[in-house]
């Protein structure tokens, strides 16, 4: 296909996004990416919610209420929007992000970030181990597509950090209140993973880039760039040596104090899907979070496709500011992201 630009578009034609819609605006990323959007004031932004939520959004930020059993509110909802952002708690209903897409099509909407944000599920032995989960999304991309009225960009940012190394044992092999710490194979093992402020950076930037080049002569990002792909970022590409490291110096704590077990990734992976057969959801977490440690590379999507981090003009973090915030959020006990 030949590449468009924007110089030969038709009168009237914006080479911007100017309306952007997010679900999930006051769940655990979705305040992230819609206080990033804000804070960038290039955008407009309406939250899609719920009529009878709750939940508290960030100020200003508009709201379009919604019924999901009734599709004309979604479309009503959708009009003049340029992008739809869908974050929803891995709780919500399935179904809920397949009639957004449905009705982002009826409405016009040219751009939709599906509910990912995670591992790179185009590795196919990712797809292929953690099928559950891979298959779905496959769905929905191919769901916009089949549709034809918009185009996808999903974002791969590798697990969130703060969330993944305080949450459990079960996810990046850390048990803060017991001081113990599970390192698969050898520890070495590096990883992509990104904190809640980083992604929602990511996605901000992202938006706010041109839709296409304005002529042959422009080397510059454009959203085109991104039709139908995946855009890689990350805030660290890190061992659990290199955290544990991390936690060493945020916590005041000696390795000593610490008591360290190795486990083999692969063997960690089968023991969670036995424990998923025997109705335990916990080993869908150490399955999922394993099998991005395996030793073929998988989970280092900095190495194996390369990150936008520098096109995005994303800054450089600091590990353990954001351990420390792991820390904390052991400490309230918060097993999972809060549902939207």
């Amino acid at each position: 296909m030949a590449q468009k630009y924007a110089k030969n578009q038709p009168a009237g034609f914006k080479n911007y996004i100017e309306n952007v819609a997010i679900v999930g605006a006051g769940g655990q990323v979705g305040k992230f990416i819609a206080e990033a959007i804000l804070a960038a004031g290039k955008h407009t932004l309406t939250a899609i919610t719920r009529a009878d939520s709750t939940t508290p959004l960030p100020s200003g930020v508009r709201v379009a209420k919604v019924d999901y059993a009734d599709p004309a509110s979604l479309v009503s909802a959708l009009q003049g929007q340029d992008a739809l952002v869908i974050t929803m708690g891995n709780r919500a209903p399935q179904e809920q992000q397949t009639k957004l897409i449905e009705a982002a099509a009826e409405a016009g909407v040219r751009w939709i970030l599906p509910n990912e944000y995670g591992y790179d599920i185009a590795d196919p032995g990712l797809h292929k181990d953690i099928s559950p989960v891979g298959d779905a999304h496959a769905e929905y991309r191919r769901q916009i597509e089949e549709l034809g009225k918009s185009s996808w960009i999903s974002v791969v940012c590798g697990f969130w950090y703060e969330f993944s190394l305080g949450g459990g044992e079960e996810r990046y092999g850390f048990d803060f209140g017991k001081k113990r710490v599970t390192l698969f194979d050898d520890g070495n093992t590096k990883i992509d993973t990104s904190t809640w402020p980083q992604t929602g950076r990511g996605v901000a930037r992202l938006l706010g880039l041109k839709v296409l080049k304005e002529d042959k002569s422009d080397e510059s990002a454009c959203l085109e760039d991104y039709k139908d792909k995946f855009l890689y970022f990350s805030s660290f590409c890190v061992s659990q040596r290199e955290m544990l490291e991390s936690v060493l110096r945020v916590t005041g704590t000696k390795e000593g104090d610490w008591t360290i077990t190795h486990e083999g990734s692969m063997e960690r992976y089968k023991k969670g899907i036995e424990m998923m057969q025997q109705g335990n959801m916990v080993g869908f977490a150490q399955m999922m979070y394993t099998r991005v440690f395996y030793q073929d590379g998988s989970g280092n999507f900095t190495k194996s496709r390369g990150v936008a981090n520098v096109v995005l003009g994303l800054p450089k973090e600091d590990l353990d500011e954001y351990t420390a915030k792991a820390f904390e959020f052991s400490k309230k006990g918060l097993k999972y992201p809060s549902s939207v």
